[in-house]
């Protein structure tokens, strides 16, 4: 891939002869950028700018948006931090991400999403913004807290994972869902169900092949189908995230009214048991990866547009706290720096389009998230581009990952499909696996603007 510069200014940025996936369709055409934003879109051969990106060969997408990572500060920062967490994300291809609030503290209050905020803003290699977790604690006074500047809404956890934020009960969860208006993100495993099932089944058992039967699917039927009984009671969006049964995605395709839907890559990509039998605790997280027969529904539930987001669930742990036996092992896996060539695989092998890739991971959260200006490349909107060469052979490795903890399930994994470029409002961010400099801001919702024009 060339990067060129010259002295004539007209277009601070222009990307030419790329094949660019437009919501029309995917046509071969030049964008121009001035002042980061997208400002035309056509032939721009005899165009004058300051800098110039030839895509020759090249497909430009929206930019990844990765509306579900974990980068642990503050508070474990030993595992990952928000700098180390957005330059793993650059690196691969993703142009702006969605942080967790089950950090320490919680990130429960404005005052914790504005000490994020500033953390973020030392070293950004991305765009961000932050869940506000919602508790039944916290829920009273959600009203006046959600549209706080970098919230992109509120997280929820039916069931116990990495962190102590949990809404277990239906009066917590109502709580929740009964206060403020922005999208709430679930994390629905039912506790109950799995508190007795470590009972039952897991008992003192060691082997990771049952973190599947003890975090069942009926304990994730369960809490799926209680939030959006209380979601339609309250007239309130959910957002179900990282669905892995097919007895949920039967269920959620007909209850589009009040629900949303996310997968992970990791659930279309590895399946029960080969997956434990090769990785070990490697696999291992929460809600579980799955046998075949459930893989196979999610992308028959992908494709039919049952699903609405696709994201990594970037949760990272040292390879020390994931060596210790099950079920002292932490539960969770890298992901943000691996989510575009995985999936840019499974699009080469056959299992689902471009562009419809493309709705999954840049158009569907900014219609669920309601961004301002982000998500597709369109004229007045951020100049957000994930150059990608569809048919660059690699193999993804240990020694490429930017993150902290230096690994990932995919180690030894050849693919088709490859990021070569992350542009973040018009600046070249990573080219070519080198990166090139921090850029990344807070990004902006509808709801924060409407609330301070109030």
């Amino acid at each position: 891939m060339m990067f060129s510069m010259n002295n004539k200014i007209k277009y601070d940025l222009v990307l030419k002869n790329g094949n660019v996936v437009l919501p029309e369709g995917i046509q071969k055409i030049d964008i121009g950028v001035i002042n980061e934003s997208i400002s035309d879109i056509g032939d721009l051969s005899s165009a004058d700018a300051k800098n110039t990106v030839d895509c020759s060969g090249l497909h430009v997408l929206p930019g990844v948006i990765d509306s579900q990572v974990h980068f642990r500060e503050p508070g474990l920062e030993n595992k990952e931090n928000l700098e180390s967490g957005m330059l793993a994300a650059a690196a691969g291809g993703v142009t702006a991400v969605f942080e967790m609030p089950n950090t320490d503290p919680l990130t429960i209050t404005p005052e914790t999403i504005k000490d994020k905020l500033q953390r973020a803003s030392r070293v950004a290699w991305t765009d961000y913004a932050f869940y506000l977790g919602g508790t039944g604690r916290t829920g009273p006074n959600l009203d006046k807290w959600e549209n706080a500047p970098g919230i992109c809404g509120i997280k929820i956890f039916m069931g116990a994972s990495t962190g102590e934020l949990m809404t277990a009960s239906d009066e917590e969860v109502e709580s929740v869902l009964s206060n403020g208006k922005r999208v709430v993100a679930v994390h629905a495993e039912d506790q109950y169900i799995m508190q007795e099932n470590m009972k039952t089944i897991l008992k003192d058992q060691t082997d990771v092949s049952l973190h599947s039967v003890w975090r069942s699917p009926e304990s994730c039927f369960s809490a799926t189908k209680r939030v959006v009984s209380i979601a339609k009671k309250y007239n309130r969006r959910v957002h179900v995230l990282h669905i892995t049964t097919s007895e949920e995605m039967d269920f959620l395709r007909k209850n589009k009214d009040v629900a949303s839907v996310e997968l992970l890559a990791n659930h279309l990509t590895l399946h029960a048991p080969d997956c434990y039998e090769k990785l070990g605790t490697l696999a291992q997280q929460n809600p579980p990866i799955r046998e075949k027969h459930h893989q196979d529904a999610l992308w028959v539930a992908l494709n039919d547009g049952t699903v609405d987001i696709l994201a990594s669930d970037h949760a990272p742990h040292t390879l020390e706290e994931k060596s210790r036996e099950y079920p002292k092992s932490p539960s969770g896996t890298p992901g943000v720096q691996t989510l575009v060539p995985i999936m840019l695989n499974h699009v080469n092998s056959g299992k689902l389009s471009l562009e419809r890739l493309v709705e999954l991971w840049s158009y569907g959260p900014e219609r669920i998230h309601k961004l301002v200006n982000k998500g597709r490349i369109k004229i007045g909107y951020d100049a957000d581009f994930t150059v990608v060469d569809m048919n660059k052979k690699n193999t993804i490795t240990n020694s490429q990952q930017r993150s902290k903890t230096g690994w990932t399930p995919y180690d030894g994994m050849d693919v088709i499909g490859w990021p070569i470029a992350t542009i973040i409002r018009g600046n070249v961010v990573m080219m070519d696996d080198e990166m090139i400099k921090p850029i990344g801001k807070p990004v902006i919702f509808q709801e924060t603007i409407l609330n301070n024009n109030d």
